[in-house]
């Protein structure tokens, strides 16, 4: 394949989390934005080492399970990649990434201690499938949106980046994966700047107002959070939009309106100065019995329900951890954000200790403690690297739940030190997890289960559970 030459393929299949590999007679290319089963036109990119990458140009024939675009936003909107596709073919296109990335991990288990041969039987008694998310529509409690135009010198909009495009914005009206009030919110929201003629911030210019609308919202309590995040370079009154906001026949109830000041070049969300416009800065949700505040920044599983199923499987990997009943084990729960996993452990051990380098989340995880009535829990705000070498107590558990890179090398050699019985870890990217996997099989752990939760349907990321022994 050359370098801008325009080529057609079939996908035989795509690797986590959206790579499609395409056959191209003898050679292939790596495509993204692809479904398997699809032939396809592609323009060659780059090429590496001998390796192409192409960019979609356009799709020639549809897989055979393919559907009708259930979305009127997919394909524009970058948010989604199996918009057309069946919810259970969904959980099976992933549960076979995962499958594919964790392979050669169970492989080598298998080659350290002998016993069965057969790597397709092996993986199958290790390897339990995936799990579905209990809802696939309105499953969301958080999003953040953009304002931008949807073209050039177009008018305002506010919704989701364009597919591979860093400037223009999809104005996502009838996005699936969030409810109805999220849709009413975004639509007056919208409605209300247009007509004040308000700018929004340039990415360019680094000029203009409007930056991005989050909103938050629990999905057991109904509580909501609105936060409008805009530069300081212009100065609104803000109350006739509360107003507007606060007279949307909504089937939640909004606890609070922020107004947060953002100045920084870099198109993230995040606060140089919060007022609170209306009601209060944070909201309560419920997950398994326990009861979270929230805050505008607070790390929260975006899909509480599914949250529910991935939380209880990793209680269930653990397993007893009671002590024959006398509640004296020390777990550590390490990248613990809130705390959600360290709170439903702590009912049945001696002490819980969580690690987490985010100062807000560590404060919340203390509060949310406080509020579930647990005195056994302690937080740590610092980098579990730097934590684990001045930590005096020694852990019986632990539980990993790294951010997406996965884990430090460093902070593994020190995880695998402890030398406790049962290891359990929690991974949003399977690729990150398979690298940790082999570091710590070679340390003298070994996968007995394994199984994929879908926290995100419609979306090309999954969550993967796995419980590690140490080999005795």
């Amino acid at each position: 394949m050359k370098k801008g030459q325009i080529y057609e393929g079939d996908v035989e299949r795509v690797d986590f989390p959206n790579k499609g590999i395409v056959r191209c007679g003898n050679e292939t290319a790596v495509v993204k934005n692809v479904l398997p089963g699809q032939h396809i036109s592609f323009l060659v990119n780059k090429k590496r080492k001998g390796k192409a990458e192409g960019r979609l140009v356009s799709v020639l024939e549809k897989a055979p399970y393919e559907l009708p675009d259930g979305c009127s936003h997919f394909g524009e909107c970058g948010g989604c990649s199996y918009q057309s596709v069946a919810y259970e073919k969904q959980l099976e296109i992933k549960e076979a990434q995962v499958c594919r990335l964790l392979r050669p991990v169970f492989e080598k288990q298998m080659l350290l201690d002998g016993g069965c041969t057969d790597g397709e039987l092996y993986l199958n008694r290790v390897f339990e499938g995936i799990k579905a998310s209990p809802a696939q529509y309105g499953y969301r409690n958080k999003m953040e949106f953009s304002f931008g135009d949807e073209y050039k010198e177009g008018p305002l909009a506010l919704g989701m980046h364009k597919r591979g495009s860093f400037y223009d914005i999809v104005t996502v009206q009838n996005c699936r994966i969030v409810d109805e009030d999220y849709q009413m919110v975004l639509g007056c929201v919208l409605e209300y700047f247009s007509k004040e003629n308000s700018s929004y911030f340039h990415r360019i210019r680094h000029e203009g107002y409007l930056r991005h609308l989050l909103m938050r919202k629990a999905q057991k309590t109904g509580e909501i959070l609105i936060a409008l995040v805009t530069t300081t370079q212009e100065i609104h009154d803000l109350e006739p939009f509360v107003a507007q906001l606060l007279a949307l026949p909504l089937k939640g109830k909004i606890t609070g309106v922020l107004h947060t000041a953002n100045d920084s070049l870099a198109d993230i969300v995040q606060s140089d100065e919060t007022h609170v416009l209306y009601g209060q800065d944070y909201f309560y949700e419920e997950l398994l019995g326990l009861r979270f505040k929230i805050s505008q920044f607070s790390f929260f599983q975006t899909n509480t329900s599914g949250a529910e199923v991935l939380y209880q499987t990793a209680r269930e990997f653990l397993g007893d951890i009671s002590g024959d009943g006398k509640h004296d084990k020390t777990v550590f729960d390490l990248y613990s954000g809130t705390g959600t996993i360290a709170q439903l452990l702590a009912p049945v051990v001696r002490k819980v200790i969580g690690v987490e380098i985010v100062e807000e989340a560590v404060e919340a995880a203390r509060q949310n403690a406080k509020l579930n009535g647990l005195d056994n829990c302690e937080f740590i705000a610092g980098d579990v690297l730097k934590v684990l070498d001045i930590l005096k107590e020694k852990p019986d558990f632990i539980v990993l739940d790294p951010p997406r890179d996965g884990i430090h090398p460093k902070a593994l050699r020190k995880i695998i030190d402890y030398q406790v019985d049962r290891l359990v870890y929690i991974s949003c990217k399977p690729t990150s997890l398979a690298r940790d996997l082999e570091i710590l099989i070679d340390g003298g752990y070994r996968i007995e289960r394994a199984v994929a939760v879908d926290q995100f349907p419609w979306t090309a990321n999954v969550e993967t559970i796995i419980k590690l022994s140490l080999k005795k």
